[in-house]
């Protein structure tokens, strides 16, 4: 893994005079990756640590870094290297899980991933800003600046792990008025998630933001299926149809918890009143406990022809979407990684590429989550990540 890593680095377009430069591109990187990797909030302090003491260092033994760089020119470096530019880490660590198959057990239905997607904040400042930042005025008068990105990752409701894709950065670009959002950002993530795998089985998991026309047609061009959450309020329309029927399918169970699963559903009615309005299928699914209290209930749409058999797949891997913020963004955030903590803001990609680096960090310990015995013994004695 981290030698493919390294043939990546090491194809990255170098900028700097070579005659000029005392550390390569590929030791700057990995150095500042090798931090992430043993999440330690200090950059490089932990190996220099390691190496006034012992005179060897993990940067050297594990990663193939041949000079350590100071962190002022560590981060002036990354600033300077496109983000996209990591995007074949991601694509070939997923091709390597799914050709030894290991990702067999994530196929939400035969041949299909569920991705799910959402948007997150990791840098968020009212004095430190660049201007590629998203900008908010506040009722005060004062202007807070921040970092987004919207983040795919693989995942299945019976699966503890989840397999982070190449994210999409939100960020203003030069010369453009309109500020960057999320919808803007799917609608690339979606396109270059196709492109890095053009022979994938897809289904995208998204919130209500994307259970509109724009968007599911956007999502139906990339060859991909789709499960969008569908809250009532935002389908009047739809939901006046769904009405109308005398008797929709529907499907009722009771737990050993004498809880009860409702599920209802209804396959090809119209989005929307619009006369080119997409056709979508609708589901429902509602919990409640021993004494009716409905403790949980959701609704769904999705190109996916619903019937009796799917129903409760469907339901469970649209419930299983919180993954995105419980089981990657949270831990990012919350277990040791130190996602928010302010390593370098940079002008013009620094911020972004330590998100990257991060992110891969956690991709590496997932992997390990998924193949390595040692790893997965190692999780069980600790507990949680930031333990171990």
């Amino acid at each position: 893994m981290r030698k493919s890593f390294s043939a990546v680095l090491k194809a990255i377009p170098e900028t700097r005079d070579k005659n000029k430069s005392t550390y390569s591109q590929h030791d700057i990187v990995m150095s500042a990756f090798a931090c992430m990797y043993f999440q330690d909030p200090s950059f490089l302090a932990f190996q220099q640590r390691l190496e006034n003491k012992l005179k060897s260092s993990n940067l050297k033994t594990l990663f193939e870094v041949k000079d350590i760089p100071k962190d002022t020119q560590l981060r002036d470096v990354l600033d300077k290297i496109p983000t996209e530019n990591f995007s074949d880490v991601f694509s070939h660590m997923f091709e390597q899980l799914r050709r030894h198959h290991h990702l067999k057990e994530f196929e939400v239905i035969p041949g299909i991933y569920l991705c799910s997607v959402d948007g997150s904040q990791y840098h968020s400042s009212k004095k430190v800003s660049c201007e590629h930042c998203l900008t908010k005025q506040h009722q005060n008068g004062v202007t807070s600046y921040s970092h987004s990105v919207l983040q795919g990752a693989i995942m299945h409701p019976s699966q503890r792990q989840v397999i982070p894709m190449m994210p999409e950065i939100i960020r203003n670009e030069d010369g453009t008025k309109k500020q960057d959002c999320e919808l803007n950002a799917t609608k690339r993530f979606l396109s270059q998630l196709r492109e890095r795998h053009p022979k994938l089985g897809l289904m995208i998991c998204g919130d209500g933001l994307f259970s509109h026309q724009p968007m599911i047609e956007e999502t139906l061009k990339q060859a991909m299926h789709y499960l969008y959450v569908a809250k009532p309020d935002d389908h009047t329309y739809m939901m006046e149809w769904i009405s109308a029927y005398k008797e929709i399918p529907s499907y009722q169970y009771k737990d050993d918890k004498e809880r009860t699963h409702n599920y209802r559903w209804q396959n090809k009615i119209p989005l929307n009143g619009k006369e080119n309005t997409v056709e979508v299928n609708w589901l429902e699914y509602q919990l409640t406990n021993s004494q009716g209290k409905i403790t949980f209930q959701n609704s769904w749409v999705t190109d996916v022809n619903v019937t009796r058999d799917n129903i409760k797949t469907l339901v469970n891997a649209g419930r299983c979407r919180w993954k995105i913020e419980n089981e990657c963004f949270n831990t990012l955030k919350n277990q040791g990684y130190h996602l928010t903590h302010n390593y370098g803001h940079g002008k013009d990609y620094l911020s972004d590429n330590m998100y990257i680096l991060t992110l891969l960090a956690f991709y590496f310990h997932q992997i390990f989550e998924l193949t390595d015995k040692k790893y997965q013994a190692c999780r069980v004695t600790y507990g949680s990540k930031r333990q171990l």
